[in-house]
């Protein structure tokens, strides 16, 4: 066995119906001023109409930050500090999907009172310093993994991205409560759910630091999330699925937080950059082909897998044929949910696949950790194959 470090977020509540106990959450930590950062779309379903009362009742002072959009800018990070800054804020929840979340890590750590960094200073691996502010993580999809991950996505110019990564940003509570969820549309439900088995996935066949930890939440996990996803997308009122669904992509994300991702994410990222494709549906459009890729020197691992995501389906055979038959599940997952299968179904045009590629190339720190190596040629096969 070789060495190795975990890292994860310091208490998980999983429970339905929970988020109504936020404030009192937020008391126990001693804080009396709370910003709390999530989307317009929190706001305007109602996600927060049982959450808000409960900081009145014990005397909390709560503003709510609703301006959070998907692949959010760096304008949006800094006006959500300034706002924490405004109110004196002792306690950051984030509320919502992975960009809420990871605007409020930014938040924790920027509007603390003894903060001496910029933004544009703590990009990259382990550059932020210092303390954060108290930190809640309440996602409202199940997919991200964000509530249990040490990373911040930030969209930096018109197609590029920029990563934190720091142990600061592992919140102190991640709140899992499916009630959350039992309205979301089956599109969002499904291509959150197969980011989160890409998530597991990956992390399983991690070249860098794949660990006994990161393998047994790995497959948790994704036992979880296969056994689930079809009941959520057939009834998205089920709770006792929904819950399940939180559960796996939470440990999804302490799996790949130690474990990281690699080439799946890596080919989704410029797709997301580019063309404005939800990162789920980015990751689920190249995920057959990228193990298709990798099964070459991956198929043992992924064999190990293919029970897990087949379950009563899966027919004996050789490492390459559950490999194959893991694949073409996960493919089928997409398609029976009604997502969008190839790029030019999702508005990709041919003649950019060049371009995407090349872009690819810039996400090393991704790439590193794929069980085989990818150059610029290999992911402008991938892309052709997803076309």
């Amino acid at each position: 066995m070789q060495p190795f470090s975990f890292a994860t977020t310091a208490q998980i509540l999983c429970e339905s119906g929970s988020a109504v106990r936020l404030a009192e959450l937020c008391r126990e930590r001693g804080a009396h001023r709370v910003l709390l950062v999530t989307d317009p779309g929190i706001t305007r379903f109602g996600l927060l109409d049982e959450v808000l009362p409960g900081f009145v009742a014990d005397g909390l002072t709560v503003a709510v930050y609703d301006r959070v959009q998907a692949d959010p800018p760096e304008a949006i990070v800094l006006e959500a500090v300034e706002l924490a800054r405004a109110l004196g804020a002792e306690l950051i929840v984030g509320f919502g999907g992975g960009s809420s979340m990871d605007v409020a890590k930014l938040v924790a750590l920027l509007a603390h009172p003894d903060c001496r960094q910029g933004l544009a200073e703590i990009y990259g691996v382990g550059n932020a310093r210092g303390r954060r502010l108290p930190l809640l993580q309440v996602p409202t999809t199940a997919g991200t993994g964000s509530e249990v991950t040490p990373i911040a996505i930030v969209t930096t110019g018109e197609t590029s991205k920029m990563g934190v990564v720091s142990p600061l940003l592992l919140p102190d509570l991640a709140l899992l409560d499916a009630d959350l969820t039992l309205g979301l549309p089956a599109a969002v439900t499904a291509a959150t759910g197969i980011d989160a088995m890409v998530h597991a996935i990956e992390a399983y066949t991690s070249k860098v630091k794949k660990n006994p930890l990161s393998d047994l939440l790995a497959r948790e996990a994704l036992h979880l999330l296969a056994g689930n996803l079809d009941a959520v997308i057939l009834d998205g009122h089920n709770r006792e699925a929904r819950q399940a669904m939180l559960l796996g992509a939470c440990l999804a994300g302490q799996a790949f937080a130690n474990a990281p991702v690699a080439a799946v994410h890596a080919l989704a990222y410029p797709l997301g950059g580019h063309f404005h494709i939800p990162h789920g549906l980015s990751n689920a459009l190249v995920l057959p082909h990228v193990l298709g890729f990798n099964a070459e020197v991956a198929a043992p691992l992924y064999a190990e897998l293919a029970p897990l995501v087949l379950g009563h389906k899966l027919r004996p055979g050789s490492d390459t044929s559950l490999t194959e038959q893991l694949i073409v599940e996960l493919a089928d997952f997409s398609a029976r949910s009604g997502l969008p299968t190839r790029l030019r179904e999702a508005g990709v045009p041919q003649d950019m696949l060049d371009k995407l590629a090349s872009d690819a190339m810039l996400q090393q720190r991704l790439l590193v950790n794929n069980p085989r190596e990818v150059n610029e040629r290999d992911a402008l096969a991938i892309y052709q194959a997803a076309y």
